[in-house]
Order: C-alpha cells, then structure tokens, then sequence
C-alpha cells in the first residue's frame, strides 16, 4: 500500500514533465497509477474475501506514537476498486476531453494523480490522525481541482466554498477524533475500536463532531449546497470527484465508524433523518434542473442522502444494500457525467432545451448513456437494481424510513428519464443538434462503467460473497444479494417505485409549476453568502476598530492582555515567593544598573537615534551579563546580533523622521510607562514560575556527553543548534530565507536579479589620474557624504573580518563561534563596505545575487541532513570522518560541519539582502526623489558635489 502512495506521488511530480512533452497524451501514462491501485485491490481479493485484512505498518513519529498503520478490510477494497478503476479511466478520458496547449492541463493532471493518492491512502489509513491528514490533502487538491478555470469568477467561487465547507467540517472531525483516541489510550481505529466507549456526553459530543465532517464532505443536510456550485469544475474532475471519490469519502467514514459507533446514542437520528432529508430535497431540486450537469449534480446529493442512511441505520441488511449501492452510483454517476462532458464537448452544450436528436446522431453514446440511467433509476438486471431492492427490503419494518425512501427512489427515476429524455430525446420545435461522432477515447470510459454496472447485477451473488464480511461487523446477515428473490414486498415496492417515477415524468408538464414553486425559502447558497457577508462585516468592523495604523497601540494591546491573562493567572503560583540570591557576582548589579538607566532613559528619549542607540546599550548589557554568568558563547552571538541589529536602524531611520512626534500627550506617556513595567514586572514572574515548575529533569542535562559522543564536539551550544536540535534551525533557516524575500519584495520595484549596477565614472576623475583609490565605490559619493579615515579604516579590516568570520565558522564545534556567529561577522563586514563606500562599493564587495547566497545556504543545509541519512539512516545525524594530510597528520571531519556552513551562508545572505533592499535601494529611491541629503547618493559625472 505505501508503495501506492509513493507511486502516486511520484506520478504527480512527474505530471508536469509529461504535459509539457506529450500535451494531453501524457493522462495517458499517468492513467497507470490509479490504474495499478485497482489492480492490488483486485490481486488481494482473496486477503479479504472471508473478512481478512491486508495491514502494513512502518513507524513515522515515535514521539506521538504515530506510524503509517495501513488496513484494508472489505469496504475499504472495494473503495480502492472505485477509486483506481474510475480515476484510471477519468484520466484517459482528460486524454481526449483536454484540447493540446489548453491553460493549465499541466496543473491539472498533477493535482488529479495527487487527489487519487490522497484518496487511496485516506481508505488504507488504520489511524485516525493520519487519516486526517489525507482528508485535509483531499480538500486542498478539491479546491486546486474545482477552480482550475482561475479566471472564472464562478470556479473561484464555487472552489473557496467547497474548502471553506469542507474544512471546517474536517477541524469539528479532527476533534472528535482526539476524543474518541484520548480516551482509548492511541488513535489506531482498529484498536478504538475494540475498546469500550466512553459514556454520557463525552460520547454524543465525539460522535456529533465526528458525523459534522463526514456530513459535510459528503454534501449531506444542511451541508449539502456546496456540491452543485462545484459543478463548475471541468466535467473530469466531477466524474471523479463527485461521483467516486471525494463525495464518497464522509460515506466511506460513515460506514468505517458505523459498526463501533451505530449504538451511540446521536449515531442513527442525525445520519437517517440528515440523509432522508438529503434524499428528498436532491431528488426534487433535480426536476427542476435544464443543465445536464446540474440535474446530476443534485440526483447525486440525493443519492449521498440514500447511502447516508444505509451506512448510518447500522443494521446488516442496511450495511449490505449500502456497499451494493456505494459501488452502483459510482459506476453509473461517473459513466453519466462523462456523457454529459461529450455532449458539451461535441454539441457545444449540455441544456436540455437546447438538445434535439441527438440520440439518433449518437446511438452508441445513447445506448452508453441508457444502461447508466437506467441502474440509476434501478431496472433489472443492473446493479442498481439490486442495490436499490436491497434498500427496500432493509426497511421494511420501519415504515415512515420505508415511505421517505419509496419518494426519493421515485424522483431518482423521474430524474433520471428527465435524463434521457433532454440529452437524447427529439422534441417538437427544436431543430436537432449538429453533433459529431464521440471519439474512441472519451467514449470507451463511460462505456467500461456502464457495461461493468450491466454485467454486476447478474453477478450479485457473487459479489454478495464479497460484501457481506462487512455487514457481519453488524450481526448475522439473513438475506444475501441477488437479482431475483422471488415475489417479496422489495419487488412489489421497486415496481411501486418505477411507477412511480414513469408518473412524475409524464405530468411533467403541469408539475412544472408545483415543482418552481415548492423550494426552500432560504436556498442553500443563499444562506453560505448570508453567513460569508456576515463575517466579511464583521472582519470589517473589527478591523476598523482595531488597526488604526499605530503600531504603539497594537503593542500597547498585546503587553495589556499579556498582563492580563498570563499576569493573573501567574498570581495563584506566587513566584516571589521563591528563594532568590540577588547576586552572585557586584558586577551583575552595576550591569543591571546601566541596563535600566538605559532603559528608562530610551523611553524619555526625543530623538529616534539617541532611543535606539539607548536600547543598543540594553542589549550590550544583556551581552555583559552572559559573559559574568560563563556564557561567551552567548554572549558573542548577543554582541554580534546587537550590532547588527543597530546596522539595520540606522539604515530604517534614514528614512524616518529625527524626531518623535509631539503625541503622545503626557498622560499617555506616563500610561504607556506603567504598561511597560506592568509587561517587564510580568515576564520576570513569569520566567520564575516556569523554572520553579520543573517536576522531570531537564533533558538539557545529557547534552554536554551527548555533544562529545555523537556530536563529536565540545561547544555544547554550537552543537545542540546543527546537531542535537538541527530540525529545529533547520526551520529557522527557512523562516530567515522566507523574511529575507518578504522584506525585499516590500522595497524593490524592479527584478532583484538582474545585472548588478555598474558603477558609474566619477566626477572631476581624469583618464590616467594615480590617485590613490582606498574603495572603488568610495568615489561615487558626494563629497559632504565621504569619510577618507572611514574608506581607509574599512579597507584595513575588511579581509580579516572576514578571515576572522571564517575562523569562528571552523572553530564553532569546540569554541565559541560556529556559523551564526561567523555568519554575523561577514555581513557586518559588508555593512561597513556599504557605509563607507554606498551601493556601488556594495556590489564591488558581493558581486554576486543575495537570493543565491540565500538559496545556496539552505541546499547546503538540507544537503548534509541528505548525507546523513544515507550514511547512517537518520537525517541530520552527525558522521565524524576520519583523515590524514602530510604536515596536519590525522584529524576527524564532522559532517554537521557543512550543516554549519549553511547556516552561515544563509546569516550572509539575509545581510546582504537586508543591505540592498533597505541600504542600496533606499538609496536609489532617495536619489530618484531629490533628496540628497537622506541618504548614501552617488555623485554623477558633471554633478556638484
């Protein structure tokens, strides 16, 4: 099985390649993966025949007890042979239906392999979590799916409901989930579900939770709108979808949980009533329906009405019809959706009163199309026919269930000769549709559906043999499949039915009326745009009463309920109560000293320099205060990272005004304070209650041995951050990657990787002049902006700079330093290129593009965590080689050296980008706007200086 997924996956990568070089031929080859899915179902028929199951099981996160459990049991098979088989044959159908160079095909063949993976391996999934997982990639690719025409309004919109729906009904299952697996101690279903069930509400809330995201994803009441606004996908996508796959997920889930969760007391109301109510208002709002599509769409949210009730009444007779009629709608809804994508595709459109004669043009397209509506309507000797008695017979003793679902099956087989009759039909005073001839490869799909629908009703006994392991999970079966039970009150009833139905459509003419006037006062849709309008406003009056533009007020509120909340919460733990020496060296408390005096100081401050060279003195005492506590390691970073962190302001408050302004008033001001001090006053109690809180030791006290026996170093900070918790940097690395190209995007205008800026001549300079040149960009600037003694100084100590950035990078594994601290020193090396010479010296001193030291920092990271795996099994494992060079002698490597490496290019870039997005573009904005005077601006050849 997980060889299916990886299969899948792989094909979806691959998706793309293939469109770009066979165009919609490529569906063709990618036809194989959902096809070799139905061929393992079929191979290991025999595993579940007698109620056996296929079970592989590889461990995933240890830690959350998580693995890839994967079970396939009778209803799971048979999913597998309607997910593979149907998926397999949409896709050979996309071969023809999709037109050579059609705006996003490439798109949508990988979405389509991703959604039939996700698929497979949401039925496979044995635990609950990790089928979650793959419910949530369903409704993603869903949404890629269904509005795969982005500049249709309808596709966007009709895809954002779907999610929207969908989702919220995934997180209220998700819930659920975690309760019904705290209680059971662990998330594998097999096992919850041999466990005893919680009692009183605990149980009814889990199973409500549950049946909301089964309901809603199935498109069962009162979720059922979303379903016929998707029909704005491409018709292959709702052969697929809606008609074997995603819709029949929350039935699948349905018929999964029934056996252990039917008795529950919410469990049998809320599905029956939910679907019979589902089977009524579908089957009504399809007579009412002219566009093809949308008159399956709503027989489809019926018939997920009819199934919702079988595989939630929780009896064996039930379970039985339900697997019969979960693999009857899917062969003859998925056959008549692709019809209907031929009729659009050939005749240009799928309205009824628009199509004439067309089944005379297309017998065989006609004939496809009557085997499929007529296992839909259930006439033997169909499989829907089977299923559909079975139905009737499992209801025989509850008589208002039993009257709902006479009605309902009678308008499915209204709805499906309105079917027939407007696709195929002639009718007077509508010249025929000119229609040519279906090719091969769109017709043979539907056809293998329907002739496969066709030859499973004689085969009923056969497939009742296969079936009814799962309806055992419910109690004895008494009754078995098969066409013909002899004269029973089922039969009588599907006559009934029949009849029924042959009646609707007749009186269609004065039913016209009836049927316009009997609907909801509230549409479906109409109460999703009620609700969405809502909320739009309501984000609106909140926005408007929250962001005012004023980032002292979003701060003030977030240190206020800081107070608040933790603050209060932080009093019942009393942490002052805790012993505290007040020092353990005099020099803390004059550092402390200066600390605040900066501090408060940085608050009175007038001037936006002076407050930030204040708070500058804050973090060097932070530094100052590492160091008396034996942290150098620390205490480096924090000097470097202060320094740096002072680089950036200055380069911002170019740009900002000398001053603050004259608000706040001075009431304010003294609020403000006493909201700080609240804040400070908090966060200090709150650090004591955290450290006094400890009942487990510290696993941080194992990390000086683990740092020397599978780090292979002696700086236990350098080690921890690129070995012991590398996945942890390895996250921050993308998030500084990620900050890096927000932040630059904010500030150019133009391509950030075009040709760097080639420095121009400067003014006043003569062809042969011997001047000594201390930085080449230097002589760009404006005279009143150079500094000789600065360019000087900076060509001194640029180079050892940087040698000493390389030799903290080296030397990091066993002294302080590593490629954080290394990283910082090379950029500030090229912060003082900038300062001293502007832009131009930038680009002389980093000739190369910031994202591809970005780029190239993280493929060096995520390289080494590659090496490790394949040298020891585990990513980001530390390898310590051994070596020998002549006048070094012998020496050892540590693979997580190269870790470093990244790390430090990726510090490299971020400055970098930091120094062009804010430094040398700010500068040329400036200069485009004829202010010399507020920033690092060139002199141009002619100029005045």
């Amino acid at each position: 099985m997980l060889v299916l997924l990886i299969l899948h996956l792989v094909a979806a990568l691959l998706a793309p390649l293939l469109v770009r070089t066979w165009g919609p031929r490529a569906c063709l080859l990618l036809a194989l993966a959902p096809a070799a899915t139905a061929g393992w179902a079929v191979a290991h028929t025999g595993a579940v025949r007698d109620g056996g199951a296929v079970v592989e099981t590889y461990p995933w996160i240890a830690q959350l007890n998580l693995d890839l459990a994967l079970r396939v049991t009778t209803l799971s098979w048979v999913m597998l042979l309607l997910v593979g088989g149907v998926g397999a044959l949409v896709l050979v159908y996309s071969a023809r239906y999709f037109e050579a160079g059609s705006v996003g095909l490439a798109r949508f063949a990988a979405v389509m392999v991703a959604f039939a993976g996700a698929m497979v391996g949401l039925v496979v999934s044995d635990d609950l979590l990790l089928l979650y997982v793959f419910w949530e990639l369903t409704t993603v690719f869903s949404y890629l799916l269904i509005g795969h025409s982005t500049e249709r309004r309808s596709s966007r919109w009709a895809a954002a409901q779907a999610l929207t729906v969908t989702t919220l009904g995934g997180l209220a299952m998700l819930v659920g989930f975690l309760l019904l697996g705290h209680h059971a101690g662990g998330y594998r279903w097999s096992v919850v579900a041999a466990a005893p069930l919680p009692g009183g509400g605990y149980l009814v809330t889990a199973v409500l939770l549950v049946l909301a995201g089964a309901l809603a994803k199935s498109a069962i009441f009162p979720f059922n709108a979303w379903l016929p606004v998707a029909m704005a996908a491409p018709t292959p996508v709702s052969a697929y979808l809606h008609a074997a796959a995603m819709v029949k997920a929350g039935v699948f889930l349905l018929g999964l949980l029934g056996p252990a969760l039917a008795p529950a007391g919410p469990w049998r109301p809320v599905t029956v009533v939910a679907g019979l109510v589902t089977l009524a208002i579908g089957g009504w709002a399809a007579l009412r329906q002219t566009d093809l599509k949308l008159l399956l769409a709503y027989g489809t949210v019926s018939q997920l009405g009819l199934l919702a009730v079988m595989f939630g009444a929780g009896t064996p007779k039930a379970a039985l019809a339900g697997v019969a009629m979960l693999a009857a709608h899917a062969l003859f809804k998925a056959a008549l959706f692709l019809v209907v994508g031929i009729l659009d595709h050939e005749a240009g459109t799928r309205d009824l009163r628009d199509l004439s004669g067309v089944g005379r043009a297309a017998p065989v397209l006609a004939t496809v199309a009557g085997l499929a509506a007529a296992s839909m309507a259930g006439l033997p000797p169909l499989l829907g026919f089977v299923g559909k008695e079975a139905v009737l017979a499992a209801f025989t003793g509850d008589p208002l269930v039993l009257a709902v679902l006479v009605a309902g099956s009678a308008l499915t087989v209204a709805y499906s000769i309105r079917f027939l009759w407007g696709a195929f039909g002639t009718r007077p005073g509508v010249p025929d549709t000119e229609m040519a001839r279906p090719p091969a490869a769109m017709l043979v799909p539907p056809a293998v559906l329907a002739v496969a629908g066709f030859v499973a009703g004689p085969a009923a006994g056969w497939l009742s043999d296969l079936f009814e392991p799962y309806a055992e999970l419910f109690g004895p079966v008494e009754e078995h499949l098969a066409l013909w039970h002899g004269p029973t009150a089922a039969l009588g009833l599907s006559a009934l039915v029949l009849a029924g139905g042959v009646v609707l459509h007749l009186v269609r003419g004065p039913l016209t009326p009836v049927l316009a006037r009997l609907r909801s006062p509230v549409g479906g849709n109409q109460g999703y745009e009620w609700v969405t309008h809502r909320f739009d406003l309501l984000a609106i009056e909140v926005t408007g009463a929250t962001q005012r533009g004023s980032l002292p007020q979003y701060l003030g509120t977030v240190l206020v309920a800081l107070v608040l909340v933790p603050g209060t919460a932080m009093l019942a733990t009393a942490p002052w109560r805790v012993h505290l020496a007040p020092w353990d060296n005099p020099a803390q408390l004059v550092v402390c000293v200066v600390i605040a005096v900066a501090a408060v100081l940085a608050v009175g401050a007038r001037r936006r320099l002076t407050a930030m060279l204040l708070v500058g003195v804050t973090g060097y005492g932070t530094a100052m205060m590492f160091v008396l506590y034996g942290a150098p390691d620390l205490a480096l970073t924090q000097f470097l990272v202060e320094t740096a962190t002072i680089a950036v302001f200055v380069l911002v408050l170019r740009r900002l005004p000398e001053r603050f302004s004259a608000r706040p008033l001075r009431r304010s001001r003294w609020v403000r304070r006493c909201v700080g001090l609240a804040a400070g006053l908090v966060m200090a109690g709150l650090a004591l209650a955290a450290s006094g809180a400890r009942r487990a030791p510290s696993i941080s006290a194992a990390f000086p041995d683990l740092s020397v026996a599978e780090g292979y170093g002696r700086n236990v900070v350098n080690v921890t951050l690129v070995d012991i918790r590398a996945w942890d940097t390895m996250g921050e690395l993308a998030v500084l990657v990620v900050t890096a190209t927000g932040v630059a995007s904010l500030i150019f205008e133009r391509s950030r990787t075009g040709p760097r800026p080639r420095r121009p001549q400067p003014a006043g300079l003569r062809p042969g002049d011997r001047r000594t040149v201390w930085l080449r960009g230097g002589q760009t600037l404006r005279e009143r902006r150079r500094s000789i003694v600065f360019e000087v100084v900076t060509r001194l100590i640029f180079h050892t700079m940087l040698l000493f950035s390389l030799f903290l990078l080296f030397s990091g594994h066993n002294a302080p330093g590593g490629g954080f601290s290394g990283g910082l020193v090379a950029g500030l090396a090229l912060a003082l290129r900038y300062l001293a010479g502007g832009r131009y010296e930038l680009a002389e001193a980093a000739p190369v593009g910031a994202g591809m030291v970005l780029g190239a920092g993280l493929a060096v990271s995520v390289g080494s965590g590659v090496v490790g795996l394949a040298l020891t099994g585990d990513v980001l494992q530390s390898v310590k080689v051994d070596l020998w060079l002549p006048l070094v002698g012998h020496f050892y490597l540590v693979t997580s050296l190269f870790f470093d490496i990244g790390v430090y290019l990726v510090v490299v870039g971020l400055v970098l980008d930091i120094l062009r997005s804010l430094g040398a573009e700010v500068d040329r904005h400036v200069e485009a706007a004829g202010e010399p005077g507020r920033g690092l601006t060139v002199q141009r050849e002619g100029g005045t200086p």
